[in-house]
């Protein structure tokens, strides 16, 4: 069992009934999905950096990506509907928990000048986004296999139902916010 998952089950879930007053264990929020996305608009015009992209989203995360697509045509942008433009892959139950703590223990200590994470990133339904700006962070990564530095959209999808719940529960992880 992932050390978080049961850092989850006998510490976060009694401390969060406890500070809530849940009635039922199943009202304790948890951490539904994380989604890792990587936009790529430059793949309009060359189809291998969507390919780069992609095997590095797969080194990061241990799951194979999946190709986002234009919802519309952009004639500023040069885009087609339904032309690839970025890769996403969904992490759930074991493989969600042990991403997770390979970045809350591993990757974030590694950014340099690094203060904290920001508690303004939630959108009001007790989801939280975070945003890096290189792949280089992450010791997967090999610095001379890299064809373009990219940054990356991280969505923790939870199951709360305000900010504070939410807050709350990703401390509990050991999220590392700015105080």
């Amino acid at each position: 069992m992932n050390r978080l998952k049961e850092r989850y089950n006998k510490e976060i879930v009694p401390s969060l009934r406890e500070k809530y007053n849940y009635k039922s264990v199943m009202e304790v929020p948890k951490l539904e999905k994380i989604v890792v996305n990587i936009g790529c608009g430059d793949a309009a015009s060359n189809s291998k950096m969507l390919e780069a992209a992609m095997n590095d989203l797969e080194i990061i995360t241990g799951q194979k990506p999946v190709a986002t697509t234009a919802k519309k045509a952009i004639a500023g942008f040069k885009l087609r509907q339904g032309q690839a433009i970025g890769c996403k892959v969904t992490l759930r139950g074991e493989n969600m928990y042990n991403f997770l703590d390979k970045l809350i223990s591993i990757t974030l200590p590694r950014v340099r000048d690094f203060r904290g994470i920001s508690t303004k990133s939630f959108d009001g339904r007790g989801n939280y986004t975070l945003g890096l700006t290189e792949q280089l962070i992450f010791s997967e990564i090999e610095y001379d296999n890299v064809v373009k530095v990219r940054g990356m959209d991280i969505v923790f999808v939870t199951t709360a139902n305000t900010n504070e719940e939410a807050l709350d529960l990703l401390k509990g992880f050991g999220m590392p916010f700015k105080k």
